[in-house]
């Protein structure tokens, strides 16, 4: 029995990456509660196991008294003496307990315990590997679909990516290896859970920065980044190095690097925007792939008033407003938009009720000098 329980101790260890000493420990207790519902012991129980040869050792703490009056607590002091010298009345001692067909108790309970409750253990060993990873880019491979999510298996790990966390046109089968984002690692009653997002901002900022070794390093930072997963992500960097162009470094000798994150994004398109504190050349880089032909800005209240050519207003503006909404949540700024036919419009307009505001003040000037008269 000894040897067949350190042999199942090491496999277990080895094969779920659980420490020995924590499925010992698992063992100990469930070996303990087995042999109280068994045979109903009253005092004090300690069980043992010994690591290297996995003998198990049972001991009842019994109190050292000079008559007995609960055999089941207590101990003479001549009895006591011959199992340990050293103590006296009123402490307590380890006695070893015989129980009968134990070597039967512990097989059933060993196998019971690394089956069931040695699973708490590997969830507590899965949590205390991912916990510090969120935020971070894992491998996985895809297992199964089930009620409205994926499960990927990350190594020992199975992880939960949410069908509304992928990008809209994948469909994404089993066996197939996908890359994702580690939005959370949270607990639950039914143990760890890992959160994926493919949908996330966040995934595209970290494959950037495994893919643009400036990034990686700090020489260029990402300022901002916002999305709409599946269609279009728009994100401000700069450089802390003055010799280094921090959208070059992004796009790669004739796009390479950005094209092998667009391919990761099934064809997502990546607006890379040079970062400045200065709204007015900012807000015009941000409403890319659109060009502007003027701008007013009004500080106090963050906004800002964009003329674009009649053509450009629709790429301005984005499918279903979509460009222009991101960059006003890259830069912050809540932006009008308007063609130069609407602007002009506006503006004569805006002319002519001043015209006629300035005419009618003049006739009421008039009229009230003629009545002085």
């Amino acid at each position: 029995m000894s040897r067949e329980l350190i042999h199942i101790i090491e496999q277990m260890s080895k094969e779920r990456g659980i420490p020995r000493e924590s499925i010992i420990a698992t063992l100990e207790s469930a070996l303990l509660s087995a042999v109280r519902k068994k045979y109903g012991l009253k005092p004090d129980i300690n069980i043992k196991i010994d690591g290297k040869t996995g003998d198990i050792s049972i001991t009842a703490l019994k109190k050292i008294v000079v008559k007995v009056e609960n055999s089941s607590e207590e101990l003479s002091q001549k009895e006591a003496q011959k199992i340990d010298p050293s103590k006296g009345v009123d402490e307590i001692i380890e006695i070893p307990v015989a129980i009968e067909d134990f070597g039967r108790i512990a097989a059933q309970t060993a196998k019971q315990v690394l089956f069931q409750r040695v699973r708490e253990a590997e969830k507590e060993a899965i949590f205390e590997e991912y916990k510090d990873k969120s935020g971070q880019i894992v491998s996985g491979v895809v297992m199964r679909k089930e009620k409205g999510s994926y499960f990927v298996a990350l190594g020992r790990a199975e992880a939960v990516l949410p069908i509304k966390s992928t990008l809209p046109s994948e469909n994404l089968k089993r066996g197939e290896t996908i890359r994702s984002y580690i939005e959370e690692v949270k607990v639950t009653p039914k143990g760890p859970i890992i959160l994926l997002s493919r949908a996330h901002p966040n995934f595209v900022a970290e494959l950037f920065k495994m893919e643009i070794p400036e990034i990686y390093e700090g020489l260029v930072v990402i300022k901002n980044i916002v999305r709409e997963a599946g269609d279009r992500t728009k994100l401000t960097v700069y450089s802390k190095n003055q010799m280094v162009d921090p959208v070059g470094a992004c796009v790669g000798m004739k796009g390479t690097r950005v094209q092998s994150i667009v391919r990761e994004l099934k064809g997502e398109r990546i607006d890379i925007i040079p970062w400045t504190d200065d709204p007015r050349v900012l807000i015009p880089k941000a409403l890319s792939p659109a060009a502007i032909e003027s701008i007013g800005i009004n500080e106090e209240e963050k906004s800002a008033i964009v003329v674009v050519n009649d053509q450009q207003l629709s790429l301005a503006i984005g499918k279903k407003g979509q460009n222009v909404r991101l960059a006003m949540k890259l830069t912050g700024w809540d932006i009008e938009i308007f063609s130069e036919t609407e602007y002009n419009k506006m503006k004569k307009g805006e002319a002519e009720a001043h015209f006629e505001d300035r005419e009618g003040k003049k006739e009421s000037a008039e009229g009230q000098d003629a009545g002085q008269e």
